[in-house]
């Protein structure tokens, strides 16, 4: 995956939802260091058939901007944690499988 900038970033991840469907506060956004061990294993999501998306960005302040703009449009998720390598910004639609 290679990094890109805060609003391709949030374009993208902004199209995906829209295009799965569903209330924005149906889906969890949030940002990591690794997104598939927090997506996969903390998160519980299923790798196949089931609505997410991850993408890099430059650094870690892009990366929370895009998290914090995601929450402004009623995503659910948590402000804070992370470190300078906190680079990723993930969303998934929450389910009867996922946490939460």
């Amino acid at each position: 995956m290679e990094p890109q900038g805060a609003q391709q970033v949030y374009n993208e991840i902004v199209a995906h939802i829209q295009k799965q469907a569903g209330a924005y506060s149906k889906w969890y956004c949030g940002i990591a260091s690794n997104w598939t061990d927090r997506l996969f294993n903390d998160h519980q999501v299923p790798r196949k058939g089931h609505g997410y998306i991850a993408r890099q960005c430059y650094n870690d302040n892009d990366a929370r901007a895009v998290e914090k703009a995601l929450f402004g449009l009623g995503c659910d998720g948590g402000i804070g944690g992370g470190d300078h390598t906190t680079v990723y910004v993930y969303a998934y639609l929450k389910g009867t499988m996922t946490n939460p």
